[in-house]
């Protein structure tokens, strides 16, 4: 599929204050291509005194700016601004994603196009939701409002492997808010990053409103740490995470977490076999296993594991691992060398605790350089193994067998994790109470989908608090109570 190449008007500079200025180091961020192992863009990187220049611009934008003082349907117009300034860019956005990290090009169109979807979502969700409401007094007369104000200066740190689509869901909300916010993409996807700068300087969002500051992790951790920047809402490692919540509670900021996962799909005894075999070999492969919501355990009845086996087998046997802009091909790469080592740890791992390789395990031969692994099928998988419990971020696909559903429930509930989760079946009554059985964020019946209406968050490990829906606007907001005579 052929997609335009990447043009940055300036990636030797950093946007800050509505201005593109100069890096405080001559330090510079090399992308390197997983499909071909070659640089595919250079931009700059961001130190402490450029981490400190941002905060200051977003402080004064915040506290004596016109921004956060707008109605909410004026900053909702100019959201709508900033998504229709995108818009030409979207076949550019589709090209970095390829390219950076080396997802599918026929089907980046349609995750760029969900990632552009949160400006307009949160755009027109500022008619409807509840800035202020008010409430009858209990001690005496009067009136008692309850009203919602920006939380302030927000640090918005994006992960490498959809850096565009949670951007936007961080910075969508927090606009409409009144927030000012600092773009932190991580240094192995900065591309989004400038591109949403260069649009947010054309549709005229006021100075400090957007900076961005493409950097490593010690920049990253300095930024966390700033004593100008009130929330942080980051989606990432669980490591990182709880550095994140660490700093931020030493100085009592706010922060959103969207972390980890290790989501079951639980397949009940009248669900056929052979389709959720496809429709779980389909998902571990989605993106080359690189979501952190995939489905990387399932969980079948123990009399039906054979004909499970064996049909998973065939359905990863026959997608096609290659060239990402090939439309022909199903799987690309991982996204960098560290990433390829881990997910080959974990294969190693799984083999020396008695995992059965079933598929998999390798680079595909006829893909001599690139950072590849075949789609990876282990069975006889035990609940306390490795490759049971901890996120690979890799098609790895782990199958674990029951015999009840109380323990097909507890097996996935063994875990650190509880980000998302599906059940296959199809009787509803029996999906739901399965659902809320398992304590996890979101649990689907019969597929592997979301939807922006509702929240995306974890239990445990996955992360605190949530993001999309009405809820993920609140999570940008301080609650204010006034008592008015």
């Amino acid at each position: 599929m052929i997609l335009p190449a990447v043009e940055l008007a300036q990636p030797e500079r950093l946007y800050i204050g509505g201005r593109w200025v100069a890096p405080h180091s001559d330090r510079r961020i090399t992308v390197i291509s997983p499909h071909t192992e070659e640089p595919c863009i250079t931009v700059a990187e961001a130190v402490e005194a450029d981490v400190d220049a941002a905060v200051a611009a977003a402080r004064r934008a915040f506290d004596a700016g016109p921004w956060p003082r707008l109605s909410h349907a004026e900053r909702a117009d100019a959201l709508r601004r900033l998504s229709a300034a995108i818009e030409p860019r979207l076949p550019e956005l589709s090209r970095a994603w390829v390219d950076q990290i080396g997802a599918l090009a026929f089907v980046a169109p349609f995750v760029i196009g969900g990632g552009k979807f949160w400006l307009d979502y949160y755009a027109n969700l500022a008619r409807d939701f509840d800035w202020e409401v008010e409430r009858k007094l209990n001690d005496g007369p009067g009136r008692g409002l309850v009203v919602r104000e920006a939380v302030g200066v927000v640090a918005a740190i994006a992960p490498w492997n959809n850096p565009f689509g949670i951007m936007t869901s961080k910075l969508a909300p927090a606009l409409v808010a009144g927030c000012c916010v600092i773009m932190k993409p991580a240094p192995e996807t900065p591309i989004e990053a400038y591109i949403l700068a260069e649009a947010a300087e054309k549709a005229g969002i006021p100075e400090g409103v957007i900076n961005l500051l493409p950097a490593h992790r010690e920049a990253s951790d300095y930024l966390a740490r700033h004593r100008g920047v009130d929330k942080v809402s980051f989606t990432g490692s669980v490591g990182a995470g709880a550095r994140i919540a660490s700093v931020c509670g030493e100085r009592i900021a706010r922060c959103t977490l969207e972390l980890g996962g290790k989501s079951a799909a639980i397949v009940l005894p009248d669900y056929d076999i052979e389709a959720a075999a496809q429709a779980i070999g389909q998902t571990i492969t989605m993106s080359a296993g690189q979501i952190c919501a995939t489905l990387s355990r399932a969980i079948v009845p123990r009399s039906q594991q054979q004909r499970f086996v064996a049909a998973v087998a065939e359905t990863m046997k026959a997608i096609r691992v290659g060239d990402p802009f090939d439309p022909a091909t199903q799987m690309g790469p991982v996204a960098m060398k560290r990433q390829l080592e881990r997910v080959n740890g974990y294969i190693d791992v799984a083999r020396r605790e008695g995992a059965r390789l079933v598929l998999g395990g390798g680079r595909p031969a006829n893909q001599p350089r690139g950072y590849f692994v075949e789609p990876t099928l282990f069975c006889d998988v035990e609940r306390g193994m490795r490759i049971a419990q901890e996120e690979v971020f890799g098609p790895v696909l782990s199958v674990l067998t029951y015999d009840t559903e109380a323990e097909a429930v507890a097996i996935a509930n063994d875990s650190n994790f509880g980000l998302y989760g599906a059940v296959f079946t199809h009787d509803s009554t029996a999906a739901y109470r399965v659902a809320r059985g398992v304590r996890t964020g979101t649990m689907s019946q019969n597929a592997f989908r979301f939807d922006t209406a509702l929240p995306f968050g974890g239990f445990k490990q996955s992360g605190v608090g949530r993001e999309g829906g009405p809820e993920g606007q609140a999570t940008y907001t301080e609650l204010k109570s006034i008592i008015l005579q």
